[in-house]
C-alpha cells in the first residue's frame, strides 16, 4: 500500500471537517470531488457560490451534499469579522477592516476553523504562501510550545531503497528562507515530530551540508554543526547527526566511508537543509528526475493544521494534501 493510501486509509478512522477556500478553482473542485468518492474527510467550499456552482454544472462534477459558503451571503459573515475584530485590534485593525477582510474566502476559513467549525484548511492552488499563512498565524497563531512555523515536503521516490521504503520529509523547502542556526534545530525537531506522526516510524535526522564531518569551512557549515549540536541539546532523544553531504546521509556504503560511526549509518530519512535555496531546489529536483510524489508545502508549528499547496499542484496533489491534513487533525488534542 501507498503512503498516501495509508494516510487515506487512517484519515476515515476518524473523519475530520477541511475547509477549501479556493472554491472556484477547478483543481480544488476535481479533488474534492475525489475525498466524496473515497470518503475520507468532510469538505466545506467556501468562495462565490454562484460562481462554483457553474463550475461545478459547467465540468459535469458529483459534489452533491458537499457543503457551499458564500461570505457575501453568510449569517456567520457579522460574527466573523467582530471576532476578527477582537483578535487584531491590538494590532490596529478597525472594525470596517475586518468586516471587509473577513469576506476573503481564506480569512472566512481560518475563523471557522478557529472556532472549532471546522477541523483544518488547505489552500494555495491559485495564491501564495504568504497568502495562506499570513491569516493563519493572525488568526490561528502558532502551537503551543513552538518558536517557529516551518514548511516540509513528504517525498514518496518510486522503487527506492533508501529513506523509508522511499520515503522523506525535506525541510525547510517552502518557507524560511535563511534560516540560522536556532531555527534550523527547531525546524529538525519539527520535522521529526511530522515525519513520525505522518509516517509511522522512527525519524532519522540528516542535517545537510555540502560537507561531512569538517570536509569543507565555511559560515554555511558552521552554521549546521551548530544546529547539529542545538537539536541534541534539545532533544537528546532524537537521532540526528550533522553536517552531512546527502549521499553519506542515505547511503549506508558511502556513510561507511565519509562519516564512519554515524549513529545514522547512512539511513537517514528527514532531511534538513541548510537553507530554503537548497530545500526547494532539492525537492523539485526529486519530484522531476526521480518522479516523487510531492506532498506540500505542509505546515508545522500552527495551531491547528493548515498547508499550503503548490501553484503548480494537481487535483491528486490536492486529494492527497487534504489526508494529509485530516491526519493531522486527529493528533490535535
Amino acid at each position: 500500500m501507498s503512503f498516501i493510501d495509508e494516510i487515506k486509509n487512517r484519515a476515515k478512522k476518524e473523519i475530520k471537517t477541511i475547509i477549501l477556500p479556493e472554491a472556484t478553482d477547478i483543481r480544488i473542485l476535481k479533488a474534492a470531488e475525489i475525498v466524496k468518492k473515497e470518503q475520507y474527510a468532510k469538505l466545506i467550499l467556501i468562495g462565490n457560490e454562484q460562481e462554483v456552482l457553474k463550475q461545478i454544472k459547467d465540468n459535469n462534477l458529483d459534489l452533491e451534499e458537499i457543503k457551499i459558503i458564500d461570505p457575501l451571503k453568510s449569517e456567520k459573515t457579522e460574527e466573523y469579522a467582530s471576532k476578527l475584530y477582537e483578535l487584531r485590534k491590538a494590532k490596529g485593525m478597525t472594525l470596517e477592516q475586518a468586516q471587509k477582510i473577513i469576506l476573503d474566502p481564506i480569512y472566512f476559513g481560518m475563523m471557522m476553523v478557529k472556532l472549532d467549525e471546522a477541523d483544518g484548511l488547505v489552500s494555495g492552488a491559485a495564491h501564495s504562501t504568504a497568502d495562506t499563512l499570513r491569516p493563519a498565524l493572525q488568526i490561528l497563531k502558532t502551537a503551543p510550545g513552538t518558536k517557529l512555523v516551518s514548511a516540509f515536503f513528504v517525498m514518496v521516490v518510486p522503487n527506492c531503497e533508501y529513506g523509508a521504503n522511499g520515503t522523506f520529509i525535506f525541510a525547510d523547502s517552502g518557507l524560511n528562507a535563511e534560516p540560522n542556526s536556532d531555527e534550523l534545530s527547531e525546524i529538525a525537531i519539527s520535522s521529526s515530530k511530522s515525519f513520525e506522526q505522518l509516517v509511522g516510524k522512527e525519524p532519522k535526522v540528516a542535517m545537510l551540508s555540502y560537507s561531512t564531518y569538517g570536509s569543507a569551512h565555511s559560515a554555511s557549515t558552521e552554521k549546521v554543526i551548530e544546529a547539529t549540536r542545538l537539536v541534541k541539546e534539545k532533544a537528546p532523544y532524537l537521532l540526528v547527526d550533522g553536517e552531512l553531504q546527502l549521499d553519506a546521509a542515505i547511503i549506508p556504503e558511502i556513510a561507511e566511508f565519509k562519516a564512519k560511526g554515524s549513529p545514522l549509518k547512512g539511513e537517514a530519512n528527514v532531511l534538513i537543509f541548510p537553507d530554503l535555496g537548497a530545500g526547494n531546489i532539492g525537492y523539485k529536483l526529486t519530484q522531476r528526475l526521480a518522479k516523487a510524489e510531492a506532498y506540500g508545502p505542509l505546515c508545522q508549528g500552527i495551531a491547528k493544521p493548515v498547508n499550503d499547496l503548490s501553484r503548480g499542484c494537481n487535483e491528486f496533489d490536492v486529494a492527497g494534501v487534504i489526508a494529509i491534513t485530516a491526519v493531522q487533525a486527529q493528533n490535535i488534542q
